[in-house]
């Protein structure tokens, strides 16, 4: 792609810890962009907890809703990375919260009826000391996949630490072998269906 046709990416970081403590979550969604970057992907970073997003299934729910602006990065995005903590084995509750407001996309459709997710790419990141990371990535890719998000192959990453060890992602000397070729590969494969998607957009129903 040149440098006018490269693909943004918007990384909505859903950790539960208000900047500007450190955050394992914020460092594996860095990490992903930087992967990215290395495709001529230019991006962005949300850690959602700071703004006020107001629960709700519509595109704006009101006066203070923060909502609003964080969508139109998402809508100006090629790419966009969902990243999540691990919470007693789910995803944390920012997290659903950005899902729940996503459900608008459904009833914002281009002129020949397709939602404007179409042409979109979506990854996942999680972290966590505890199981559950299969689990969140499962119901990630189909709340995104629902709301016209397309999934490359292996486009979500995860650690996961030992059980009930309080080990956290962000304190570990070196990103595992498998984690960083992981996050190598999903930015690849983001990069090449961002691609195919501009030549071949998806057809009207």
């Amino acid at each position: 792609m040149t440098a006018s046709t490269a693909p943004h990416a918007l990384a909505l970081n859903c950790t539960l810890t208000p900047s500007p403590e450190p955050s394992s979550t914020q460092l594996m969604a860095d990490q992903v962009l930087e992967a990215l970057a290395k495709h001529g992907v230019a991006s962005e970073s949300v850690r959602v907890v700071d703004h006020d997003v107001k629960p709700g299934v519509l595109a704006d729910m009101g006066p203070g809703d923060a909502w609003p602006e964080i969508r139109r990065r998402m809508r100006s995005a090629d790419i966009l990375l969902i990243a999540t903590p691990t919470w007693v084995g789910h995803m944390s509750s920012v997290a659903q919260r950005v899902l729940e407001r996503l459900d608008a996309e459904l009833s914002e459709t281009d002129e020949e009826g397709r939602p404007l997710t179409f042409g979109k790419v979506a990854l996942t990141a999680v972290v966590g000391n505890e199981d559950g990371a299969h689990k969140i990535t499962a119901d990630l890719f189909q709340a995104l996949d629902d709301v016209g998000f397309t999934i490359p192959a292996q486009g979500g990453v995860y650690w996961n630490g030992e059980a009930m060890s309080g080990s956290d992602y962000k304190d570990l000397d070196a990103v595992p072998a498998a984690v960083a070729s992981t996050q190598a590969t999903m930015a690849a494969n983001a990069v090449h269906l961002v691609s195919l998607l501009r030549d071949r957009p998806y057809p009207p129903a």
